[in-house]
């Protein structure tokens, strides 16, 4: 029988995603929505801080182990930003909260040249096995490319139409969502999920 485990998200992609990895350790992913856990407020400073707070407060709620993960584009010459808050970096919720971001963005590098516009996109994956578990497995994954002057490509969500991959040659809106799966950082991360859990023997 498989061990159920919480994706401290309602995001079906993200379930999706991490299913495929977890059903390979004996794994069952449900969607903290299914048990209808909302998420808590995000107060941590890093990466690593959100996604233990959600996995935490989704393993408290549902007596099972969890899993989140926290992820973000993270600009430096904008002093990191948009960071913790990239998915609401311009201050709206809602299906126009995108493109509002992006829109943001554009206009804070708008005097910066091509070769100060470097950026990477940040994933951390949080796995406890229960909610006072004192050594949760952390698996981060780093993707490098550099912001464009303009929106390229119909794929992905949220910065991919403005993030460049040098790897790739194109943006990540360019590529097949396959394709994207392969290189972005969040399929690092699991990737590294993975051989964690494989060395602890989960």
């Amino acid at each position: 029988m498989k061990q159920k485990i919480v994706l401290a998200t309602g995001n079906l992609g993200k379930v999706k995603e991490m299913s495929d990895v977890l059903a390979d350790f004996g794994f069952e992913v449900i969607a903290q929505t299914e048990l209808n856990i909302e998420s808590p407020e995000e107060t941590g400073l890093t990466f690593v801080e959100n996604a233990l707070l959600k996995a935490r407060y989704a393993s408290k709620m549902s007596g099972l182990p969890a899993i989140a993960d926290d992820s973000g584009l993270v600009v430096p010459v904008l002093g990191g930003a948009p960071g913790l808050y990239s998915a609401r970096y311009a201050g709206v919720d809602g299906p126009d909260a995108d493109a509002k971001n992006r829109a943001k963005l554009l206009h804070a590098l708008h005097h910066i040249a091509p070769t100060h516009r470097q950026a990477k996109f940040v994933s951390c994956i949080v796995m406890l096995q229960h909610e006072h578990d004192p050594s949760p497995i952390i698996a981060e994954g780093e993707c490098y490319g550099e912001i464009g002057f303009a929106e390229k490509g119909e794929n992905g969500f949220g910065y991919d139409s403005l993030f460049f991959s040098p790897e790739v040659n194109c943006t990540f809106a360019e590529l097949a969502t396959s394709e994207k799966k392969k290189i972005s950082h969040r399929a690092k991360a699991l990737s590294v999920l993975q051989t964690k859990l494989a060395t602890k023997g989960a």
